[in-house]
């Protein structure tokens, strides 16, 4: 499981189909792509990392405080293409996306397990064509990966 995570001022998503705007202040802009092979407990690790992950500055500017710190929300965005390999020509090749049933539970299951926690949580549309709008805060941006078997 693949998710780049972006610390934002603001950011939100906007589909057309069905037409839909969801939308958070300061906190964690997540996109989120699920492999082949990833299961339960992959979603769990993410899931249980986002809101702990301290990116935020404390009083001394150092990046100290954690989502409930600062009163944040997650704004989880499935992005399929994050598990495409450019290695071979120009064309990436999504062999390694798990099969769009497999994600939607997974990205729902880490959904409803940050919820679940008590973090302010707004979704895009599984599979939907989406815009994405953020103002990256630092910038930061990281990448957490968790492949199956992974013990931490």
């Amino acid at each position: 499981m693949i998710a780049v995570v972006q610390r934002v001022r603001r950011a939100a998503v906007r589909t057309d189909e069905p037409p839909r705007t969801e939308a958070i202040g300061a906190g964690l802009c997540v996109l989120l792509g699920v492999e082949v092979g990833d299961g339960d407990a992959e979603a769990d690790w993410v899931a249980d990392k986002l809101p702990r992950l301290r990116v935020f500055a404390d009083d001394e500017g150092r990046m100290n405080r954690d989502l409930a710190a600062v009163a944040g929300g997650i704004l989880l965005v499935s992005q399929f293409t994050l598990a495409g390999d450019c290695r071979r020509g120009n064309r990436p090749s999504f062999v390694r996306a798990a099969p769009p049933e497999e994600g939607r539970r997974l990205y729902e299951r880490v959904r409803d397990r940050l919820v679940a926690a008590g973090v302010e949580t707004r979704t895009g549309v599984f599979g939907a064509a989406m815009q994405v709008e953020l103002v990256n805060d630092g910038p930061v941006t990281l990448i957490l990966e968790r492949r199956p078997g992974d013990g931490g």
